[in-house]
């Protein structure tokens, strides 16, 4: 003969097992969400964009009846919306509801839930799920923040310096490096509530070739290497090449003057001259051949002559 206290047990289970097998395909299921006392429950629900989620309503169990399911909406910056289903009336109502992708994940008559599909950066906000039933009200509040990808690059610059940034994430990004260098971070918040993380690092120490950018993230974590030396050489080459040389040749110049016992102003005279006496040995040569035409075309110059 069963103990009745057994029995007891045995049917309990039964049931339990019954109800977790018929509602075992539900997206809430990975979440425990059964209910037996009127109660509130608070999660954090953390999304990125262009995924689809669904919220989930408290777990009712079927002995209760249900009288109104209403969702509570609160978004950045925009009204208050509310979506409610009643039962008895088998009537849905919105109000301040214009997003399109906030929407019932199924028939409200079978399934309360909520389903935002695709998730945006305007999604974020919180959510509460309300239930009354003549037993009391059960509620269920969601906190959705939503998780951007940020766009990670590294690029080396001169003087054994590299950059390292994590463009437009959510929330901002966090950047190590390998070996650690004299880094300076810095941020840029952006008016769709992204942030771009940047690192600036110098190596001085010449023995560095290869450093390494780590970004780390809720979205997953990424990590970028980039050589020092080719564009640290490349740079001090072309700094020898277009400055450091001509000013060497200009004072070898001005030395060797100096020591030939000349000097800037004398060779500046010295052209200056040459060039003035040029002009006017040229001046000189013009004006012959018309002077000899005048002496022997001029009719005057000859009346001159005759009278002498």
């Amino acid at each position: 003969m069963l103990c009745p206290c057994r029995t007891h047990h045995l049917r309990l289970l039964l049931m339990l097992t019954v109800f977790f097998l018929a509602d075992s395909s539900s997206p809430c299921m990975d979440e425990k969400q059964t209910t037996l006392s009127p109660t509130e429950v608070n999660t954090s629900q953390p999304v990125q964009t262009g995924e689809k989620v669904v919220l989930c309503c408290p777990f009712i169990p079927p002995s209760r009846v249900l009288v109104i399911v209403t969702w509570q909406i609160v978004l950045r910056d925009k009204p208050l919306c509310s979506i409610s289903y009643k039962r008895e009336t088998n009537e849905t109502l919105e109000n301040n509801c214009t997003d399109g992708r906030i929407t019932w994940a199924s028939r409200p008559d079978q399934s309360p839930h909520l389903q935002i599909h695709p998730v945006a950066v305007s999604h974020e906000g919180n959510y509460r799920c309300q239930m009354a039933t003549i037993d009391g009200n059960f509620e269920h509040n969601y906190h959705l923040q939503v998780l951007v990808p940020p766009e990670v690059t590294v690029f080396p610059e001169k003087n054994r310096t590299v950059v390292c940034q994590a463009v437009a994430g959510r929330p901002a990004a966090q950047i190590f490096w390998t070996p650690e260098g004299d880094c300076a971070p810095e941020k840029q918040d952006w008016v769709n509530g992204t942030v771009t993380t940047r690192s600036t690092c110098h190596y001085p120490d010449g023995n560095v070739s290869t450093v390494t950018c780590f970004v780390s993230h809720p979205t997953g974590n990424r990590s970028l290497s980039t050589d020092l030396l080719p564009g640290a050489k490349g740079s001090e080459k072309l700094y020898y090449l277009f400055i450091i040389i001509p000013v060497i040749l200009i004072i070898g110049f001005i030395w060797f003057l100096k020591i030939s016992g000349y000097s800037l102003f004398h060779l500046y005279r010295k052209c200056k001259l040459k060039k003035t006496e040029a002009t006017t040995v040229v001046e000189e040569d013009e004006m012959q051949p018309y002077a000899s035409y005048a002496e022997k075309n001029n009719p005057l110059y000859d009346t001159v002559n005759n009278l002498r």
